[in-house]
């Protein structure tokens, strides 16, 4: 089978399997990053940096449905543009509690354990790279708090 032939056929599964479709990931994105744009945490870091929210949210909804459904639409460098962020542990916590209310909210169960599940992996792998681009190898089960001359027994995730 050929490659464009055997992702549809992946994407058809998860649709089936959790009910994910481009018409929902564009409500989890839009109403997320709502909530972002409110959270005092988070808001301050997004606001730094996205110009056009706009332009970002179509990003993110291709991103989601490359991440969710493997539809390959999203063709950009994720850790590349997170390296820079002034963000650790605290952060990632932040984002994937909001991240999980709303797709808990929004979503059947299934399709909020398959967001939830790529959400986790996503976040553990950026902090994982934003601590090496600071100097920091987390070993298994440790988090990166910036600032900090240790790291942290993870007890999140």
């Amino acid at each position: 089978m050929h490659v464009s032939g055997r992702r549809e056929q992946i994407t058809a599964e998860i649709r089936q399997r959790t009910g994910i479709d481009e018409q929902l990931i564009r409500q989890v994105v839009h109403a997320f990053y709502g909530r972002i744009q409110e959270d005092a945490v988070l808001a301050p870091i997004f606001d730094a940096r996205i110009v056009d929210w706009d332009v970002h949210l179509e990003r993110m909804c291709a991103f989601w449905s490359s991440v969710a459904l493997m539809t390959g639409r999203y063709h950009g460098r994720p850790m590349e543009k997170h390296l820079p962020l002034p963000v650790d542990a605290r952060h990632f916590d932040r984002w994937l509690a909001i991240f999980e209310e709303t797709v808990r909210q929004l979503c059947n169960p299934e399709a909020s354990e398959h967001f939830i599940d790529r959400a986790r992996r996503i976040a553990e792998s950026l902090e994982l790279g934003i601590a090496g681009q600071a100097g920091v190898l987390l070993p298994k089960g440790e988090r990166f708090l910036r600032g900090s001359t240790e790291c942290v027994t993870a007890t999140s995730r």
